[in-house]
């Protein structure tokens, strides 16, 4: 199954964690990023294009600045990706240099990729860089980024990114083997399970929730990754990023670490940019017969459906759509403002313009601008 479906791939995003570029002190592992470089060199002689959603920067600004732990202050933390940005990069090129690869720095933030024409330009800005046959170096801009541009982790990024870019696998190298039933770490009759064949409550319950002393993500955050891409059609392949070769062999199908593979109904590019990489601004409830026509029945929402709005947005932002009972189902951009859907609580689409003064559309959000979560 796996070499059938590798076939395809000509485009790939490679997630390098923090635990991985590092050795035991925090300071960057000029051998396993070489051995990783060499890899990704050996797959573009193939053909295949290749772009890296690396981590590292806070861990080796940490190393160079001489602090012992991971910074805990924001200053801290943007100093250290500030200094540890170009070490990284620094390493990247080094190592890729000896194949004439070049590589090009790429930092994100999520309000880059939620605005729609941003999102458009750095998918063309990836597309240029991979026409040049450049290696994308790409990471979350930490110099500058708060929490409420943060993407959350790298693992997250790497998800967006695929979409961004149109490829056709993400892999992820982490510091384990795979997906296991069980935290190896403290289980140690945990067992690798190589295929997963969908991402269940089942599964998203076994990944846990711990990240390491260099890195933010734990394998919750790298299973959500692989509900993402897969939510895009895209497969999702885990691997220890530690081990020789093992690029090489996860591409050629090789029976190495987990494969996730992609839901059966995927979402389309855009409406999976509404879905993931949009921040949802406030909330609309809608009764039980709106939820069952959105659900079921693939319709719009009308405003006869709303039965309150919460929060504040503006007119084309994203929102989240809660039942009764406040559990959220869907995302969708809005057609009007909290303050103008206020208005139309439970009102008929005919009252629109005498309730406002001025007509938008009949319908709140409309079902080509709305996801099921």
């Amino acid at each position: 199954m796996r070499k059938e479906l590798l076939k395809a791939v000509k485009r790939v995003v490679i997630k390098i964690g923090s635990r991985v570029l590092t050795d035991a002190d925090g300071a960057l592992d000029m051998a396993v990023i070489g051995r990783i470089c060499q890899d990704i060199a050996s797959l573009r002689r193939k053909g295949l294009e290749i772009i890296v959603v690396s981590s590292g920067a806070i861990a080796a600004g940490r190393s160079e600045l001489g602090l012992t732990e991971k910074p805990r202050t924001i200053p801290h933390k943007q100093a250290a990706a500030a200094v540890g940005q170009t070490r990284l990069m620094q390493a990247y090129e080094r190592s890729l240099a000896p194949n004439n690869l070049k590589v090009a720095q790429v930092l994100l933030t999520s309000e880059d990729l939620g605005s729609r024409q941003r999102f458009l330009n750095a998918r063309a800005t990836l597309d240029a860089l991979l026409g040049f046959g450049i290696i994308p170096i790409i990471n979350e801009n930490d110099t500058v980024v708060v929490d409420e541009i943060k993407f959350g982790d790298n693992d997250n990024l790497s998800a967006l990114v695929t979409n961004v870019a149109e490829a056709h696998l993400l892999l992820i190298l982490t510091d384990i083997e795979g997906f296991y039933s069980a935290d190896p770490h403290t289980h140690p009759d945990a067992t690798l399970i190589p295929l997963v064949n969908g991402i269940t409550r089942e599964v998203e319950r076994a990944a846990g929730g711990s990240g390491s002393a260099v890195g933010t993500g734990g394998m919750a955050t790298k299973v959500a990754a692989a509900k993402k891409a897969g939510k895009n059609g895209i497969a999702t392949i885990m691997v220890s990023g530690k081990r020789s070769g093992i690029i090489c062999a996860a591409l050629q199908g090789d029976d190495v670490g987990t494969m996730f593979l992609p839901s059966e109904t995927g979402l389309n590019r855009r409406k999976h940019w509404i879905a993931y990489t949009l921040k949802p601004s406030g909330k609309i409830i809608v009764d039980d017969g709106a939820r069952t026509a959105l659900l079921k029945k693939g319709k719009s929402l009308l405003p006869s459906g709303v039965a309150r709005v919460e929060g504040r947005f503006e007119r084309g932002a994203c929102v989240r759509l809660c039942g009764l009972d406040g559990v959220e189902f869907a995302r969708g951009l809005s057609d009007y403002s909290s303050g103008e859907s206020s208005r139309l609580v439970g009102c008929n689409s005919s009252e629109i313009e005498g309730i406002l003064g001025y007509h938008y559309g009949d319908v709140i959000i409309h079902r080509d601008n709305l996801v099921l979560i």
